[in-house]
């Protein structure tokens, strides 16, 4: 979840499904229909801009332009019917629908199977207590998702023995040299960048790239407009809040001497400022971690009223005796910090990072609650809750 709100002691917790392994390519094609073009129409993307689609008589291309963090490479995906032969050759990867079991690399990736009824082809995940979904642990409990270890790229020879009709994969791009062993067992892999993605909207969009993967797509488009919906209509209740009546919100904490927040065109700045919040670094241009020292947060944002994203501290006690340079910030005075630990999975997996990216609108809502609670009367927080006193 490549969320900014997270503590950087969470960091590795994070990272341990980013660093995943590399793209490879299926060449194969089988069926009775056979098709000499591929003529293809392009299918509009409403925010996402790391991948395109393109439909064809029988068959789906995808093109993912921004697979990770400072790619240049384009990787070019054919999806075929049942039955549908064409000239496959210059794709990096190719699968011929129905799809029977599939390997995931990320726990955001996992929610897709869900919102399209899919979880019965989950097969392999590195780590698997980092899973929340109820549906997939029922399947974990009995046997069917083989744990692929710490990463996957440790254990290429697990995948291998699956033999999963596609891999998705999450990857910052340094682990790409396992192209060769998946070209050589013929496991088509596909590269999700949703996290590249800084619009909320953008990173949910991705469901429709897994759609596609799963023969779903109308399914997904579907699931995409409902959570497009209620998001618009939440960030509507939020724009009537007059710009001298928006709080200044502050995100991020300290490890180590570094305060890690997200920098001010990253997707948790935009959802504070979705809210009607006032990001407190504002000024500090850029979408991934800010590193910055604590003599700067005190002086910017020490008398900030609001502290989104404070970390799982199990009081605000707790808070202070850890790090009491905190205790020098007016939200920690104020006791109002909030944190995203609501939803726990029952092997411990937070469900803001297994979720959150298909699901913008609910941390807009929750966020929308924290900051003015009377344009959500009803409405009860799903991953944010108060750090008890």
């Amino acid at each position: 979840m490549q969320s900014y709100t997270s503590v950087l002691r969470s960091l590795p917790y994070r990272l341990s499904y980013l660093l995943n392994f590399g793209v490879a390519f299926l060449l194969f094609s089988c069926g009775e229909k056979k098709t000499d073009s591929l003529l293809k129409t392009a299918v509009s993307l409403d925010y996402a801009t790391g991948f395109k689609l393109y439909q064809g008589d029988g068959l789906w291309e995808i093109e993912v332009n921004k697979g990770f963090v400072g790619s240049s490479e384009t990787y070019r995906y054919l999806v075929l019917d049942s039955g549908v032969q064409v000239n496959s050759a210059n794709y990096d990867a190719v699968i011929q629908l129905p799809i029977t079991q599939v390997v995931l690399t990320s726990t955001t990736q996992v929610p897709h199977l869900d919102a399209l009824g899919q979880m019965d082809l989950l097969v392999g995940f590195p780590k698997l207590d980092l899973i929340s979904s109820t549906t997939a642990r029922e399947r974990i409990a009995t046997g069917k998702v083989q744990d692929l270890g710490a990463g996957p790229s440790a254990n290429p020879e697990l995948v291998l023995d699956l033999q999963p009709d596609w891999i998705m994969i999450s990857t910052l791009g340094e682990d790409l040299r396992y192209l060769e062993i998946f070209r050589q067992a013929g496991i088509p892999a596909f590269i999700n960048g949703e996290y590249v993605e800084q619009n909320p909207l953008g990173r949910a969009e991705w469901i429709k790239f897994t759609g596609v993967l799963l023969g779903k797509y109308e399914a997904a488009l579907a699931q995409f407009e409902q959570i497009k919906k209620d998001y618009n209509e939440a960030a509507k209740l939020a724009s009537s809040i007059p710009e001298k009546d928006k709080p200044r919100v502050l995100s991020g904490v300290m490890y180590q001497d570094i305060w890690y927040a997200p920098g001010a065109d990253s997707w948790a700045a935009q959802l504070i400022s979705q809210a009607g919040g006032q990001y407190a670094f504002d000024g500090n241009a850029g979408s991934g971690s800010l590193q910055l020292n604590y003599e700067y947060v005190l002086d910017q944002a020490s008398s900030v009223p609001i502290w989104i994203g404070a970390a799982d501290f199990a009081s605000k006690t707790d808070m202070g005796t850890r790090e009491p340079r905190y205790q020098a910030f007016a939200a920690w005075q104020a006791g109002e910090l909030y944190t995203y630990t609501a939803k726990k999975g029952e092997t411990g997996g937070l469900e803001y990072f297994e979720l959150g990216y298909l699901r913008p609108d609910l941390i807009l809502k929750d966020l929308i609650k924290i900051l003015y609670p009377q344009l959500l009367p009803d409405y009860q927080p799903y991953f944010y809750q108060k750090i008890r006193n």
